[in-house]
């Protein structure tokens, strides 16, 4: 597990735009990764909330690191499509965003997230990623 959740901070600190929303890694294991979103004024809407695309993007990352960890060998994930239902306005000092591999097929894995704040849950998403090989 250890070399999983290593792996997934590493490629974390590799992508800038999650550097930009300040995203770290909570937990990681085959299948599951759970990612912390910390409340920044930078990231939010007229009404003081978190920004629904922040939310949604650390969903979608969250998702694809737990398809990425049960990937063979340097395999690439992108996402094919996501669906997500925003449930509460996601306030307090941080989000949690947890992604879980529902079933991995041969090039298409389907994973289910969660956002949750301050143990709210505040959205649920259905995604579908690409396995690429380099």
């Amino acid at each position: 597990m250890g070399d999983i959740l290593e792996r997934v901070r590493e490629a974390v600190a590799e992508q800038p735009f999650m550097a930009t929303l300040g995203v770290s890694v909570a937990h990681a294991a085959p299948g599951e990764v759970d990612l912390e979103l910390p409340f920044d004024e930078r990231f939010t809407q007229q009404h003081g909330f978190l920004h629904a695309g922040a939310v949604a993007a650390v969903l979608d990352s969250a998702c694809g690191y737990a398809a990425w960890s049960t990937a063979d060998g340097d395999a690439d994930v992108l996402t094919v499509e996501y669906k997500i239902n925003l449930l509460e306005p996601a306030v307090g000092e941080r989000v949690v965003a947890r992604g879980r591999v529902v079933r991995r097929g041969g090039r298409l894995v389907v994973c289910h997230g969660e956002a949750l704040a301050e143990g709210t849950l505040i959205a649920t998403s259905t995604t579908t990623m690409a396995l690429r090989t380099r």
